[in-house]
């Protein structure tokens, strides 16, 4: 059974470049995605990249399942 919620786990090795984040512990996405935030609002440097969560620097699983017209719809502007 897949979880409706999307997780995220922090790679050890990218720890350095999120600061709070605790490395190789799943934590709801959306939590990781709200301390992020905050902390680009507060830091003096600004993001690298389009997301907040760089996919090679995080692990993902569950979310909903995309079906029907959601199936091949981009949902970030960086999605091709």
């Amino acid at each position: 059974m897949q979880s409706t919620i999307r997780e995220a786990k922090l790679k050890p090795e990218y720890a350095h470049f999120y600061p709070g984040v605790q490395a190789g512990v799943w934590m709801a996405a959306s939590a990781i995605g709200q301390q992020l935030l905050l902390w680009h609002l507060t830091a003096p440097a600004t993001p690298q990249g389009d997301r907040l969560m760089a996919e090679g620097h995080f692990e993902f699983r569950g979310g909903q399942k995309r079906v029907g017209s959601w199936i091949n719809m981009r949902t970030r502007l960086a999605d091709s």
